[in-house]
């Protein structure tokens, strides 16, 4: 049996992973802040599944918790042969509304854990020769809208980037964009989503099996769902300047309230 690494667990995409890879025989090493529902996600995984589900506490807004998975990753007694970058948050309110402090922290979990933590698993994946990286990005890499998708964008060139580098070492790397899911996200960052359209909502467990099978089929860069895809399509094709006015009214329509 195989062993994945999710961070971000316990919710929203993170648990939708640990589903699906549970469900299809992996045992997992669950990281997040709360210890006491890592373990009861991971006494209802091993339950349900008859997985082995190991818990590790770590807060990857900090040096120490970057560290103690980077620790699990390069275990080489215990191999790690899939990891998902899923960790990730949203900070209400425009540029210079927010804290610095809440910035820095979001490039930390977003950024420089994402790079770490990917450079941990690859390395030790390179040597086997086999491996997968998933890291979780978003649909605002591609559209100018502040600090979440300028680090949402560093996902997505730094994965792109590194599969290219990594290309014929058994070791696949993939970004993974999706659009709004219905999640903890928005309530833990305290923002109004009654104002989204119904169908730009995704379900996470469709949104992870497509992820999968992309994943599989060695893509380097996933978009889930043909709705954002054709969205993505237009915004490739729709000049900077054009794309920045409707984003900015895009974002306050459907933005923090």
């Amino acid at each position: 049996m195989t062993t994945a690494l999710i961070t971000g667990s316990t919710a929203g995409i993170g648990a939708a992973f640990a589903r699906q890879l549970a469900a299809d025989g992996h045992n997992l090493v669950l990281v997040a802040r709360d210890t006491k529902r890592l373990h009861e996600q991971a006494t209802e995984l091993h339950d349900r599944h008859g997985i082995e589900a190991e818990v590790l506490t770590a807060d990857l807004a900090t040096d120490d918790g970057i560290a103690a998975v980077e620790a699990r990753l390069t275990d080489r007694r215990a191999a790690v042969d899939l990891l998902v970058n899923n960790a990730g948050f949203g900070n209400k309110g425009h540029y210079l509304e927010v804290p610095m402090a809440d910035e820095l922290t979001m490039l930390k979990v977003h950024c420089e854990a994402v790079l770490r933590l990917t450079s941990a698993a690859t390395g030790a994946m390179r040597e086997r020769g086999r491996g997968g990286v998933v890291n979780v990005a978003s649909v605002a890499a591609f559209v100018p809208r502040g600090t979440y998708g300028a680090s949402k964008a560093w996902v997505v060139q730094f994965t792109q980037g590194a599969a290219k580098d990594l290309a014929g070492s058994g070791v696949r790397l993939m970004a993974l964009c999706p659009g709004f899911v219905r999640t903890e996200f928005h309530e833990r960052a305290g923002m109004g989503t009654g104002n989204i359209p119904k169908w730009m909502w995704l379900d996470a467990d469709k949104l992870v099996a497509a992820a999968l099978a992309d994943l599989a089929r060695g893509k380097s860069l996933s978009i889930p769902d043909p709705r954002y895809k054709a969205l993505m399509g237009v915004v490739k094709v729709t000049p900077r300047a054009i794309l920045g006015g409707i984003t900015s009214r895009t974002g306050r329509k459907y933005g923090p309230q």
